[in-house]
């Protein structure tokens, strides 16, 4: 982990922190986190790289931290992840978040959550 970087849920992780490879060669930065809000559980997320929108599961992500978030794959395999549509449409759901529970307030200040997949 680098200096200055703490662990953190994926619920707290800032909007537009470089993702990286294995190797920690950043690939892309965080577009949007992806969860089942029926069952509280983290999906994954959708990545911005200059190639577009990519999708990165749950299971390929080692580590997440309030400075980036860390993938268990190689730079070629960074070059060849799915774009979102490749694992299902996103859409956002305009009422999620609304309400007076931390975790809403936690959706609305960090931006996450409230994409249901279609």
């Amino acid at each position: 982990m680098s200096q200055g970087a703490e662990p953190v849920s994926y619920e707290g992780v800032p909007r537009g922190v470089p993702v990286q490879s294995a190797s920690g060669s950043p690939f892309g930065t965080l577009d949007k986190v992806l969860e089942i809000p029926s069952e509280d559980l983290f999906d994954g997320v959708i990545v911005k790289t200059r190639h577009g929108h990519r999708f990165v599961d749950r299971d390929q992500i080692s580590e997440i931290t309030t400075e980036y978030i860390r993938c268990t794959f190689d730079d070629a395999a960074a070059a060849n992840l799915p774009e979102p549509s490749g694992t299902g449409n996103y859409d956002a759901d305009a009422g999620y978040g609304e309400g007076n529970t931390f975790r809403e307030w936690v959706h609305r200040t960090f931006g996450h959550g409230g994409w249901k997949r279609e």
